[in-house]
């Protein structure tokens, strides 16, 4: 059965110092965060950009409070997540990270910017984010507002989040089941594994998955090992450590699934 692993809950901070507004539209906040580390369910008033310098950390979001609908991304130092003003959501840490969250004034929001988006960090945005880490004074820091909000609004968006049952809605074993899933996306375990360890049958965890997230078990496990593995081969991790840590035991496995999933191979990918 595979080991349970229990995250750190965190205390969210004294945001005040770093509260956007119209005159400060972005605010970074830095912070160092070891692994397993967790921050509960919150929301602000403002846009978030969710990212970290180095490590990798997880953030899930309710999509539509109506709907209840939440997802959640796997984010490498190549990404970020956008997440609206009022969205909820929370963040846990995979690997020790160097966070970097920058609060934006929700007036700066991009037009049709609801719920939250995955988008790839270009090095001058990695760039921008250490400069008004740095504590620029107040005329450079416009400017570098100014160049990081038109670098977010030119992001390219990815589509790499992986459905999860509401955390307050939805049935308490399969969200630890998905919790267990995403915290060890390497694990090679069967469904009626994960599911003995929440103290659920294979039968019901089938039908929780067909029921609350609309998928089969094996179609929302392959959704967690692209989210895991398409940073990583963009990072140039090789093809075989990729497919380890994402749960297949052969290069050969992973690379079929990614080919049909994807429409080509992840050599090609990392080529392109």
């Amino acid at each position: 059965m595979p080991a349970t692993r229990h995250p750190i809950s965190t205390p969210l901070g004294e945001t005040d110092p770093f509260t956007p507004s119209a005159a400060r539209p972005v605010r970074v906040r830095a912070r160092s965060m070891p692994t397993d580390t967790h921050f509960d369910p919150h929301r602000h008033a403002w846009a978030q950009l969710a990212y970290c310098a180095t490590g990798i950390v997880r953030v899930s979001a309710v999509q539509h409070e109506d709907a209840r609908d939440e997802v959640t991304y796997i984010v490498p130092p190549s990404r970020a997540v956008w997440i609206a003003p009022g969205a909820l959501h929370c963040i846990d840490v995979l690997k020790t990270a160097e966070f970097r969250t920058l609060y934006m004034d929700a007036s700066v929001t991009p037009p049709g910017w609801d719920g939250s988006r995955m988008l790839v960090v270009s090095p001058l945005l990695r760039e921008l984010v250490r400069a008004l880490d740095a504590g620029p004074d107040a005329a450079r820091e416009q400017l570098l507002t100014r160049l990081v909000l038109d670098e977010i609004a030119q992001a390219d968006v990815q589509a790499l989040a992986v459905p999860l049952p509401h955390a307050q809605h939805g049935d308490k074993r399969l969200r630890a089941l998905c919790d267990a899933v995403l915290r060890a996306p390497g694990e090679r375990a069967t469904l009626a594994e994960w599911a003995a360890g929440v103290g659920a049958s294979e039968r019901t965890a089938a039908r929780l998955f067909r029921d609350e997230l609309g998928m089969g078990y094996q179609q929302w496990r392959q959704q967690v090992a692209l989210a895991h593995a398409l940073p990583l081969l963009a990072g140039g991790a090789p093809v075989s450590e990729v497919a380890a840590a994402s749960g297949y035991a052969s290069d050969s496995a992973f690379s079929a699934m990614f080919k049909a999933a994807m429409g080509q191979s992840p050599r090609s990918f990392q080529g392109r």
